[in-house]
């Protein structure tokens, strides 16, 4: 079980996307990241070649609260999914409260950075 599967497992506040909704487009300002609580996210890049699909416990966007910079990717809902959002004030409390997730954050985007040839 990953930190934020643990962290979220029971929050009440999620918003639905069906199967191919835009979540977010590459250059969309974003003041939020979110989690999978259920289903599927497609992450793609410019040239709409599939990054990552991220799945419950999983998070993404999470570039946008560190740097306040631009999106720099586009997520689709791959299926029907339930996500939590998570703005700036609560990513940081988050950290403050619970070490771990800050961890993991660094850990994601080391993750997709070595992916992505960064």
């Amino acid at each position: 079980m990953t930190v934020t599967t643990n962290l979220f497992r029971h929050v009440q506040d999620v918003k639905a996307y069906t199967a191919g909704q835009p979540i977010f487009e590459i250059g969309d300002y974003g003041d939020t990241m979110f989690v999978v609580v259920e289903g599927e996210v497609e992450l793609k890049d410019q040239r709409g070649d599939l990054v990552e699909i991220v799945g419950p416990g999983g998070m993404f966007g999470e570039m946008a609260l560190i740097d306040n910079k631009p999106r720099s990717l586009n997520a689709f809902a791959k299926s029907d999914c339930k996500l939590a959002e998570v703005d700036y004030p609560r990513f940081t409390f988050m950290i403050q409260q619970t070490p771990f997730f800050a961890l993991h954050v660094m850990q994601v985007l080391a993750e997709r950075l070595r992916m992505r040839g960064g």
